[in-house]
């Protein structure tokens, strides 16, 4: 039985072979009972009239021990096996497993031995349950026939269509800049815009963009608790998405050109990493921030694509079934959408959230950061796409200072990875390391509703949920 419920159960037929396929088993809910059965059997000598015989007599017993709330099935196929066969001149299938495994260690004459051929398949199935393909013979048309006459937009296959979000998309390069959303936009809001709370979070937005006029997502999103879903609609209607530039990844508001405002450059956008190597004093397995998405976090067979929140567990009847805690207790609809203010604002002394962030320069919260930003007040004159209104390499300074800075935190709190440090100071509080995965993990919400993580670039991930 397994604890986590990405799990599957295995059973293997042949446990003692290594190549040895496992059926798995899906886990499901159920509402059922563990009944415990006993059989009792005891013997009694009957003397009838020729002779004397022995009649069994059975008894059962049967308890409740409890409720079952999971349970797995088995559903894939038995034999679903490839096995290293070799079939000899007589026909006989030989197993090849003897001859090719390592038992112990062995001496050159083991290598050099010759083998029959096997070659095994280029790829195997992920899948352990049959489907039908629903094979079709191919059309037959009459002699003569011409295919009709199309247009490319018009054929099937060629693209996926766009998501029907109607966002706006301005290049540093474009001219002009949008003074109102598509009418779609406005269309689609309008429609989704049915309760008292939809129109609360658009006027929630509105102030927003009034006192700020650029804004990240993910900042709205600490800020402001909206579903995500429906943030993707309100976006569009209030503002347009800058696809280059100093302010790329992020969102403006509508008939705000940030390129003729000098002080607008306190909303570029900073592509901050956090930089490994023995040089910043830790490995690549040593980044003190875990990485949003692993390289080797795939959809295995064994494995289920999308946890269930149950786990298996036996309810003791005479314990009583109990109620959920006070801890798993949700979170009140002000602030359930809500995210840290990690996730876009950079304090001295804290962690970012993620290896790679998109901070908004006046979310620095840091002095020295702020000097850095702030060095040519009132001398911008010209606005580039790479610096903005910011001085050249002011980026390249912040990075630095910043990875500095997150240098001098690792080695307050972990001192074992940096060789030639001391020992921190006395009463020095452990750093809380903030992990981004576990900003939202509400296993007891109604929707599920998690934070995105189709790519490590939150910049590529918004940007493919409207095109």
């Amino acid at each position: 039985i397994y604890a986590d419920p990405a799990k599957r159960l295995e059973l293997y037929f042949r446990p003692k072979d290594p190549y040895c396929h496992p059926v798995c088993a899906n886990r499901f809910p159920t509402s059922t009972v563990l009944l415990k059965v006993k059989r009792r059997t005891t013997k009694k000598k009957q003397q009838l009239d020729t002779e004397e015989q022995i009649q069994p007599q059975v008894k059962f017993e049967m308890e409740i021990l409890g409720t079952v709330t999971t349970v797995y099935k088995f559903q894939g196929m038995s034999d679903f096996q490839y096995l290293a066969m070799h079939s000899g001149p007589d026909g006989k299938q030989t197993s090849m497993y003897d001859k090719v495994l390592m038992l112990k260690p062995e001496k050159e004459e083991f290598f050099n031995r010759e083998l029959p051929l096997y070659i095994p398949p280029p790829i195997f199935s992920r899948l352990d349950t049959p489907v039908d393909y629903f094979y079709r013979p191919d059309i037959q048309h009459r002699e003569g026939y011409n295919n009709p006459q199309v247009s490319g937009e018009n054929l099937i296959g060629l693209s996926r269509a766009r998501r029907p979000h109607n966002a706006i998309f301005v290049n540093f390069d474009d001219v002009e800049i949008p003074t109102k959303p598509l009418d779609a936009a406005v269309q689609t809001w309008k429609k989704v815009c049915t309760s008292p709370v939809d129109k609360q979070v658009e006027e929630e937005l509105r102030k927003l963009f009034e006192v700020r006029p650029v804004w990240s997502r993910n900042a709205v999103k600490a800020n402001i608790s909206v579903h995500p879903d429906k943030l993707k609609l309100l976006l569009p209607y209030l503002a347009y998405y800058m696809l280059t530039g100093p302010w790329r990844s992020l969102w403006v508001r509508f008939g705000y050109d940030p390129r003729k405002h000098p002080e607008a450059k306190i909303y570029q956008v900073l592509d901050f990493r956090i930089r490994c190597g023995m040089k910043y004093g830790y490995a690549p397995n040593d980044m003190p921030v875990k990485a949003k998405r692993s390289t080797y976090n795939y959809s295995l067979p064994i494995t289920v694509k999308k946890p269930v929140s149950h786990t298996v567990s036996v309810h003791d009847l005479k314990q009583g079934l109990g109620t959920s805690s006070a801890s798993g207790a949700k979170k009140p609809a002000s602030s359930r959408y809500k995210l840290k203010e990690s996730v876009y604002i950079f304090r001295e002394g804290a962690l970012p959230p993620y290896r790679q962030m998109f901070y908004q320069l006046c979310d620095l919260n840091v002095d020295s950061l702020q000097k850095i930003i702030h060095r040519n007040d009132g001398s911008e004159s010209e606005c580039t796409e790479r610096d903005g209104w910011c001085l050249p390499k002011t980026s390249d300074d912040l990075r630095d200072t910043m990875s500095l800075m997150i240098k001098q935190i690792i080695r307050s709190t972990r001192p074992a990875l940096f060789s030639n440090t001391t020992s921190s100071e006395d009463g020095k509080e452990q750093l809380a390391y903030e992990s981004g995965e576990d900003e939202d993990d509400e296993e007891e919400e109604e929707e599920d509703f998690k934070p995105s993580d189709g790519s490590e670039n939150e910049m590529e991930t918004e940007i493919l949920d409207y095109v």
